[in-house]
């Protein structure tokens, strides 16, 4: 079965406008526990902002958030995709560009958004279906010290150790060669008697 995009949306949106204070996108995110607002002016989407992005802008030097518009925090090339996306596709784009939502709207009216938690739900989701409990666990490769540990490491030995005899020079033995002559020890003269007086 083909999942898309608007299974797993959050179809509440909330949403901000673009000349609303950075205070306000506080507020909402802060009340609904949530870190992104689409942005609409005259009731069409024209950006997205983040929590990340309020920040962002808050750490600028004589930004009052009661004054500067959310227009100046938001980010114009917002993720947006049409209802029917493909749930894959979304999430492929999400992963590799690092993008935090997708909003979905069609010719710019926002139907929903996709978020980062909306798509922890969603494998949860998918990975507890009937269909992904029956799915044989994928095999995993066997690697050599795996194999060690199965008793093969014998077979390998003995070959290994043919094969060094195989390579091994005609005509040299394989004996330890005699330990080398010392010299004999210095003889020293007996030392010599204190006579008393």
């Amino acid at each position: 079965m083909t999942h898309v995009v608007d299974d797993f949306m959050t179809r509440s949106v909330h949403t901000i406008g673009t000349q609303s204070p950075l205070i306000e996108a506080h507020r909402i995110m802060n009340e609904h526990a949530i870190r992104h607002l689409p942005v609409l002016e005259g009731g069409k989407l024209v950006g997205v902002v983040s929590m990340r992005d309020l920040h962002l802008i808050e750490t600028l030097k004589g930004v009052d958030p009661k004054e500067v518009a959310v227009e100046e925090a938001m980010s114009q090339d917002a993720y947006t995709v049409p209802p029917g996306t493909v749930l894959l596709e979304v999430a492929r784009t999400m992963a590799m560009h690092k993008y935090g939502s997708a909003v979905i709207a069609r010719e710019g009216h926002v139907e929903g958004i996709f978020t980062t938690i909306d798509a922890l739900k969603a494998l949860e989701a998918l990975l507890s279906s009937p269909e992904a409990e029956a799915a044989p666990a994928p095999r995993r490769k066997t690697s050599p010290r795996q194999l060690a540990r199965k008793g093969t490491p014998r077979k390998a030995a003995v070959t290994n150790a043919a094969r060094a005899t195989a390579k091994r020079p005609a005509g040299k033995s394989t004996a330890k060669r005699p330990a080398r002559k010392t010299a004999p020890a210095r003889k020293t003269a007996p030392a010599r008697k204190r006579g008393g007086r």
